[in-house]
Order: structure tokens, then C-alpha cells, then sequence
């Protein structure tokens, strides 16, 4: 009990700085998602409609030597390209998001039946009448299920994030182990894992929408 009431007092006197902290990690994660999803969905398109396969390899070469770096080694090789903050956080987490977005969405392409895109350009349907109404609507699940796993994984590298001085969540954590404080530790991977748990469902409600569309 003398836990649990140490634990409310410390939120009622630090609530401000955890929202903050809070604010932050949910700024740099919803940029990161963003700009990965807005770059990732047109070059899997793109990739699906390429003819051969060396530049697909290519490309999922280089979005796999990225993944495969480790986090804390990726944000430090950002130091001397960008400095420290903001923004070498936000490449270096992009760059991790890449991976699994690129290979679900150019999966979900894969999966169109050709069968079905031949019988629309026979009724008439353009290039891009038959991505927007036919093709994407079938990868719509793939590219979810891309987004949902990403966003997840982004939440959670977010928090290393602070080692460079990004902020987020991880100032807390950090901070907790300099001080040896449960309190603060605890309350940055709790929050951390309810954004991520909470944007899951959030994600999977609209999926779900699309699906009754």
C-alpha cells in the first residue's frame, strides 16, 4: 500500500512534466508513422508495377540493412549527419519503419488477382481507377497490418530516442535510472505501452471501417 500511495503522489506532483514527456513521444512516434506510411504505400505501388526484379531487390536490400542495424548503434551514427534532437531521431526511426511497411504493402499488391484487374480495364477503369477502387481496397489489409506492427515497434524505439537527446517518454526512463527512481521508470514504460496498445486499437477500428465500406 505505502507503494501505490508513493506512486499517486508522485504522479500528482509530476504531472505536468509527464504530459510533457508524454506529448513528445507521441509528436516524434505519429511524424515518424506518417512519413513512413506516406513514402513506403507509393514506392510499394511503384515496385508492384515495375516489370523486373533487380531494383525490387534492391530496395528491399537496403530497407533490410537498416532494420538489422541496432537501434542505440542507428541513432548514434545520426550524431555527427544531424546533430543531436528532434530530428536525427525522427530519420533514424523512419528508416527503421521502412522494412515492414515496404513488404506488407508491395505483399498486399502481389495479392490482386490479375484476373480482376484485366476484367476492369476491360469495363473501361484508367491506371488509376483501377488502383484506387480495385487494387489498394485488396491490399487495404496487408497495409494495416503493416502500419499496426510498425507503429508498435516505433512507440517502443521512441524511447531510446532520448539517448540523443530527442525526449519522449525515455527522458523519464533515463532519468529514472540516474536516480534509481521505480516511480519515473515505471510511469515511462507503462505510458509508453498504453500509446502503443491504444493506437493499436485505434488502427484496428479503422481497418475495420474500411472493411464494411
Amino acid at each position: 500500500m505505502q507503494f501505490f500511495s508513493e506512486y499517486i503522489n508522485f504522479w500528482i506532483e509530476r504531472y505536468p512534466s509527464i504530459f510533457d514527456y508524454t506529448k513528445e513521444h507521441i509528436i516524434i512516434s505519429f511524424i515518424v508513422i506518417s512519413c513512413a506510411v506516406l513514402f513506403t504505400v507509393p514506392l510499394a505501388v511503384f515496385m508492384s508495377k515495375m516489370k523486373g526484379n533487380k531494383i525490387k531487390i534492391i530496395i528491399f536490400n537496403i530497407a533490410n540493412i537498416f532494420q538489422t542495424i541496432p537501434t542505440i548503434a542507428l541513432l548514434a551514427i545520426m550524431i555527427p549527419l544531424f546533430g543531436i534532437g528532434f530530428i536525427p531521431a525522427v530519420v533514424a526511426l523512419f528508416l527503421y519503419a521502412l522494412l515492414p511497411l515496404l513488404r506488407n504493402t508491395y505483399a498486399g499488391m502481389e495479392s490482386v488477382d490479375p484476373e480482376i484487374v484485366e476484367a476492369a480495364k476491360g469495363m473501361g477503369f484508367s491506371t488509376m481507377g483501377r488502383l484506387f477502387k480495385i487494387e489498394l481496397p485488396t491490399a487495404l489489409p496487408y497495409v494495416m497490418s503493416g502500419i499496426r506492427v510498425t507503429s508498435v515497434y516505433i512507440i517502443s524505439w521512441t524511447t531510446l530516442a532520448a539517448l540523443i537527446g530527442a525526449g519522449g517518454l525515455g527522458d523519464l526512463v533515463l532519468a529514472g535510472i540516474g536516480y534509481n527512481d521505480t516511480n519515473m521508470i515505471l510511469t515511462g514504460t507503462i505510458l509508453a505501452i498504453i500509446i502503443a496498445v491504444l493506437l493499436d486499437i485505434i488502427i484496428g477500428t479503422i481497418e475495420k471501417k474500411f472493411k464494411t465500406v
